[in-house]
């Protein structure tokens, strides 16, 4: 038993400076030989689908969702989850590329969030088309001139964006996927000085989110509602008054300078966009269902469209009503369900459901979103 008097044991020497980095070189030279060898099985994986002509056929998000979560289980630091994520993501990326990169529609001008959550969901090598509002995202993809689109759906302190919610009323497309991407707010002006503000621009959903702050900081400046952040951004950089919230990247795209940030209300702001595509993929043990449910006039219409789902242990995430369109005072639900339309509980759910709904159309069974 060691005395209080042994000595402590010796900690291992330090490595020497340029032996630590000839090792990390021989790391850099195995890590790049072996992402040149998964570039050309991916090329293979191809080559064994038949002769696919677009970068879409080769593009499957169940597995690249498996692929991430099996990142994610394996991690043990200490780069964090979110960092290996995003560098597999990469690389998921541009060995997709090696075929034609994905075109993926967002809702623009650049530098907007919804530029952010597409390069995080599909990486730098997708071509990225910015596009002037929601409803534009969906026609582009639903005329193929854009393979998936990224639309925002709801924010975690200002709820729904009801524009996106409508189109799925019209639209025939598909709920592929889901990012949840955390957002930081901005306040950007060409001078840099909070003194100069009169009046600030931004998209209104981004003034709800600083609504507390611009009252503490700047009670009597105009507060001017624009179609997205970039154009408030792009309308400040006019007038050394004014002001726009924003993303910080937005400061670098229009070369304004930042006042004070982040300025967001809530630390946990986070916006959750969807990713809109032609077709349904299939499960991957960790997916979401988004449907849409006309129930019937009837006494107890909601009791009986939800009853189904508890009755088969199927977990509800969200539920909202919009109006239907199809007649006064009628309305369809949009309900966000744990699991894949295959699963078999989902299954039973729906069927015991039928009878009482006027219609009940499946938008999308996609993996749920990954950090």
């Amino acid at each position: 038993m060691a005395s209080d008097h042994d000595p402590a044991p010796e900690s291992p020497p330090a490595p020497d400076l340029a032996q630590a980095r000839q090792r990390i070189d021989s790391i850099d030279r195995e890590l790049q030989a072996l992402i040149a060898e998964r570039a050309r099985w991916a090329q293979q994986v191809g080559r064994a689908k038949g002769p696919l002509k677009a970068a879409i056929d080769y593009y499957r998000p169940e597995r690249e969702a498996q692929v991430l979560r099996m990142v994610i289980d394996r991690n043990r630091g200490p780069l964090s989850d979110i960092e290996l994520v995003r560098l597999f993501r990469e690389i998921m990326s541009a060995c997709l590329a090696q075929q034609e990169p994905l075109r993926i529609g967002y809702l623009g001008p650049e530098g907007t969030f919804s530029q952010q959550a597409a390069q995080k969901h599909f990486g730098h090598s997708a071509h990225l088309l910015p596009l002037a509002s929601i409803e534009e995202v969906f026609q582009e993809v639903e005329a193929g001139h854009a393979d998936f689109g990224i639309v925002p759906v709801e924010n975690s302190g200002q709820g729904t964006i009801q524009s996106t919610l409508d189109m799925f009323l019209t639209s025939q497309l598909k709920i592929c996927g889901e990012i949840e991407l955390r957002i930081h707010q901005y306040l950007l002006s060409r001078t840099g000085r909070m003194e100069d503000v009169e009046r600030v621009y931004s998209h209104p959903q981004s003034l709800a989110q600083c609504k507390i702050w611009l009252r503490q900081h700047l009670p009597a400046s105009e507060r001017i509602a624009t179609a997205s952040n970039a154009e408030g951004a792009r309308r400040a950089r006019l007038a050394d008054d004014a002001a726009a919230i924003a993303g910080e990247a937005v400061a670098h795209v229009y070369g304004l300078k930042v006042i004070a940030g982040p300025i967001e209300d809530r630390p946990d702001n986070t916006t959750r966009f969807l990713v809109l595509g032609r077709e349904l993929f299939p499960p991957t043990g960790h997916d979401r269902t988004s449907m849409l449910v006309f129930v019937k006039d009837q006494p107890g219409a909601l009791f009986n469209a939800l009853r189904p789902f508890a009755d088969h242990g199927v977990s509800m995430n969200r539920i909202e009503s919009r109006p239907a369109h199809s007649g006064l005072w009628q309305y369809a639900f949009f309900i966000d369900l744990l699991g894949h339309i295959d699963d078999a509980p989902m299954r039973a759910a729906l069927d015991e459901l039928a009878p009482h709904a006027a219609e009940i159309r499946v938008l999308g069974s996609y993996p749920v979103a990954i950090p």
